[in-house]
């Protein structure tokens, strides 16, 4: 039985440099990981690959009216 190889997770470059608001990711082969790094050991939410790309897009077309 193949072993399960842990995630590598890294900080998001947009967490906040005071430390308090760090969130990291981990890509895996169905999708994205997302976890708070100050509680490593808590709950870690999992996004599915093509729900991942359209936050991704998302996120680049910025917030209307502003």
């Amino acid at each position: 039985m193949p072993t399960q190889q842990e995630p590598d997770w890294f900080k998001s470059s947009y967490s906040g440099g005071s430390g308090n608001e760090c969130v990291e990711c981990a890509h895996t082969a169905h999708g994205t990981l997302i976890r708070d790094s100050k509680h490593a050991a808590g709950p870690v939410v999992a996004v599915r690959a093509p729900a991942w790309q359209a936050f991704l897009e998302g996120l680049g077309q910025g917030v209307p009216g502003r």
